[in-house]
């Protein structure tokens, strides 16, 4: 994903964490000499990483991580999967700092790979879009399979239920590579209804998951089979819409059921708000944000219920 800035309201789906980690010499190297920001800044500069995300919550270690496997996601967007250290820990919708040898800027990239796929595989995967900046043009233009590099996790916005909250219906609103997040949650989400099935229903209380994500093309829907996989095993919990704004090919008639030729509108979405149950979380450009959360609040649903994460 491209570097993301942070704007999030916070409710109590968010608790703290911290954990420590004692950093070896490839950590050392790997680290800028300082990771907290306090000079003044330039209007005319733009923020880095760290400063943008300066006042979220971060966990205190930092792990060596392995690239081990590189993947085309899309034309401009590359899919990494990196091997953990054994404690590394985070939860869905969170993102890393990124920590590359001989690269002085920080990337920040959310994952888009589910907390269980972590504790299945022993991997976390990030998908990162080309740009200029060093972090995600190594990423396309360097990174290979074996690469080492570090992370550490950070990001107030995450779902995390415990067994014994009460069930919420959640809405997730994706635009772009906005998407990292929201199929990070989604994900976890499935692998939560795994988790029930297996114990008769005696797990997670997991209401209903509907995703909107909207990109220019079919082309740029990232994570689109996998996302309809998740859906086709639990009708009736999860469901998905995309929308394609610049589409002007023919769409592939496995995805014409669900697929829109138009920005995701109001009329769409309340069917899915229910003030009394509904935690939205959004994703996506800031315009695209502003206007959609302005939307919900229309509809009548309360504020502090509507988390955002807006990237640029």
């Amino acid at each position: 994903m491209v570097e993301m800035s942070v704007h999030c309201v916070v409710t109590s789906a968010g608790r703290s964490f911290s954990s420590s980690y004692p950093a070896a010499g490839l950590l050392r190297r790997l680290l800028p000499a300082t990771c907290s920001i306090t000079r003044r800044m330039s209007p005319k500069r733009q923020m880095d990483h760290l400063e943008r995300t300066a006042t979220n919550q971060r966990q205190s270690a930092v792990y060596p991580a392995q690239v081990c496997g590189i993947m085309k996601e899309s034309e401009s967007v590359k899919r990494l999967r990196l091997t953990a250290h054994p404690d590394f820990n985070f939860k869905a919708g969170q993102w890393v700092d990124f920590f590359i040898p001989g690269v002085d800027k920080v990337g920040g990239f959310s994952m888009c790979s589910s907390p269980g796929l972590l504790q299945r595989e022993g991997v976390v995967e990030l998908a990162v879009k080309f740009a200029n900046h060093p972090p995600a043009h190594w990423v396309h233009t360097a990174c290979t399979l074996g690469s080492q590099v570090a992370v550490r996790v950070g990001g107030d916005f995450y779902f995390d239920p415990s067994p014994s909250d009460p069930a919420v219906d959640l809405l997730l609103i994706a635009g772009g590579v906005g998407i990292n997040p929201l199929y990070s949650i989604l994900s976890h989400a499935a692998d939560l209804l795994q988790v029930n099935r297996a114990s008769g229903g005696r797990g997670y209380n997991i209401g209903s998951v509907h995703l909107r994500y909207s990109a220019k093309t079919t082309e740029e829907l990232l994570f689109k089979n996998p996302i309809l996989r998740a859906c086709r095993e639990f009708p009736d919990k999860l469901t998905c819409q995309f929308h394609v704004t610049q589409q002007s090919t023919d769409i592939e008639p496995h995805l014409q059921p669900f697929v829109n030729r138009w920005r995701i509108a109001e009329e769409e979405l309340r069917a899915h708000v229910d003030p009394e149950r509904t935690l939205c979380y959004l994703c996506g450009p800031p315009p695209m944000i502003e206007a959609i959360s302005q939307t919900l609040v229309n509809l009548g649903l309360p504020q502090d219920t509507i988390l955002f994460e807006k990237w640029w």
